[in-house]
């Protein structure tokens, strides 16, 4: 029913050491966990397809920003700072004057 890969795939955490600790609480609450399985089962959505295909990186991101969204927005909000910075001293770069070049022009005309 896909609930221990959904599970693995929210907390990262990998989909056998999930499995193996659902068959240990099976064992242990002597099987009154499995209609809660069952439920879950029935009631949790599918995944959508398009999330299937996203590569390792993505989905570690992804894993990231469940497991702690203030860190992922503090990392992403740095990322683009950086972008940022580096976009502006492209744009001074471009955008400034220059004057050797300027010079150059004015003895081609």
């Amino acid at each position: 029913m896909g609930v221990c890969a959904g599970i693995a795939d929210y907390t990262g955490f990998d989909v056998s050491l999930i499995r193996v600790a659902m068959l240990a609480a099976l064992f242990m609450s002597g099987g009154s966990i499995l209609p809660f399985y069952f439920i879950m089962g029935w009631v949790s959505p599918n995944k959508p397809v398009a999330l299937e295909r996203v590569d390792r990186e993505e989905q570690q991101f992804w894993q990231g920003v469940r497991a702690s969204p203030t860190r992922a927005a503090r990392d992403i909000r740095s990322r683009l700072k950086d972008i940022d910075r580096r976009l502006a001293d492209i744009e001074s770069y471009v955008t400034t004057e220059n004057r050797s070049l300027a010079r150059e022009i004015e003895q081609l005309r």
